[in-house]
């Protein structure tokens, strides 16, 4: 893994809709430009050229990855110059506020209208399609999530919340003492993860390699991890304590993971479907399920629970199979642009692009 590179995800299919993050992960930059356009006009590619000259050039490099396709990106950041750019058909959220100074570049005119009039019904046909496939994806995200809520429920009533308050009280003072600021921070918001057309993707290993610890909290459903993690994450803010907040790709109202950096330090929920262990020194476990559930519950249940377990599975394929489905039609709609588009323009802005940022490492 590429030290002067990270991996994040800005928007996730989710249970709750397609779910945007552009607003936070793009905070604070001093210039943001937006590509503007339809897809298949070579945005992607755009982006990824300008990251490996960045990343050549010796920057850090933020990279925001499409959750169609984590090959691709959505957008880029070049930390230490404060400056990015986005698709911005795909980054919904993001203002004038977000950065002080906001460029908007039309990659719409490198598009033969005149040819493009001759698929026009095709596309909208297509887009049609994709629309519903999307459709059909969150409503199976969303089925899946109930069932879980099913799940949670089981563990719930054996939890002991005292036991699970103590170990929040004691995380919270063992991380935060003597990092105290005056001033409340304000917390970025990303996702290390998300559902795509071949299952879940994570990027948790990369972004906590560089780390000096690793908190591995494990459990059931309904054990109190992201719990857990909302009230570190509020103790931080209140404490001014600069930290990341990883929401949960099925559930964004959930949280998933949150990285301290100045103090080194990563606790991220590491069971199924981002499951890790500890391997180095630093790393450690934190057992939920052990530490505040009420011992033999899974023996109690296990035959309700694997009911569940096979239900939450049936839905998560389903709409994984539909994000699979709509991944093709948006391959056969971006087709129809590219046939129509003159890639020595995209070229170009590209080259404007480029002198732009070597603009910014000169001043």
């Amino acid at each position: 893994m590429n030290d002067q590179s990270a991996n994040y995800f800005a928007r996730g299919n989710t249970a709750r809709g397609a779910y945007f993050l552009y607003d936070s992960a793009f905070q604070g930059l001093n210039r943001l430009y937006i590509l503007t356009g339809p897809p298949g006009t070579g945005k992607s590619t755009l982006l990824r050229g300008l990251a490996d000259r960045l990343l050549e050039q010796g920057q850090h490099v933020e990279l925001f990855h499409s959750p169609l396709r984590p090959d691709e990106l959505d957008g880029i950041i070049a930390t230490d110059l404060k400056a990015g750019i986005v698709d911005g058909s795909v980054s919904e959220g993001i203002t004038d506020q977000t950065a002080r100074e906001v460029v908007t570049i039309d990659v719409a005119e490198a598009v033969d209208q005149e040819r493009l009039a001759k698929h026009i019904e095709t596309v909208a046909d297509l887009k049609e399609k994709l629309a519903q496939l999307y459709t059909n994806a969150y409503e199976g995200y969303a089925a899946a999530l109930r069932i879980h809520d099913e799940w949670e429920r089981y563990y719930i009533d054996s939890m002991d919340f005292g036991k699970a308050d103590d170990i929040t009280r004691q995380l919270i003072e063992g991380l935060f003492a003597g990092h105290e600021h005056d001033t409340p921070t304000v917390r970025r918001r990303l996702f290390f993860g998300a559902a795509t057309p071949k299952g879940a993707v994570d990027y948790i290993p990369g972004l906590t390699a560089s780390l000096r610890r690793r908190i591995f909290i494990k459990g059931r459903p309904g054990s109190g991890k992201s719990t857990l993690l909302k009230k570190l994450a509020a103790a931080a803010e209140q404490k001014g304590v600069d930290v990341r907040v990883f929401h949960c790709g099925l559930d964004p109202n959930s949280l998933d993971m949150l990285i301290f950096p100045e103090l080194s330090t990563a606790i991220f929920d590491s069971t199924a479907p981002h499951e890790y262990f500890p391997d180095r020194d630093g790393d450690e476990v934190l057992d939920m399920y052990a530490l505040s559930m009420k011992p033999g519950t899974d023996e109690q249940y296990a035959r309700e629970l694997a009911e569940i377990k096979e239900r939450y599975a049936s839905k998560m394929k389903a709409a994984t199979a539909y994000l699979a489905a709509a991944e093709q039609i948006d391959a056969q709609i971006k087709s129809c642009y590219s046939a129509v588009v003159d890639f020595s323009i995209i070229e170009a802005i590209g080259a404007r692009l480029q002198e732009e940022f070597d603009n910014l490492l000169e001043s």
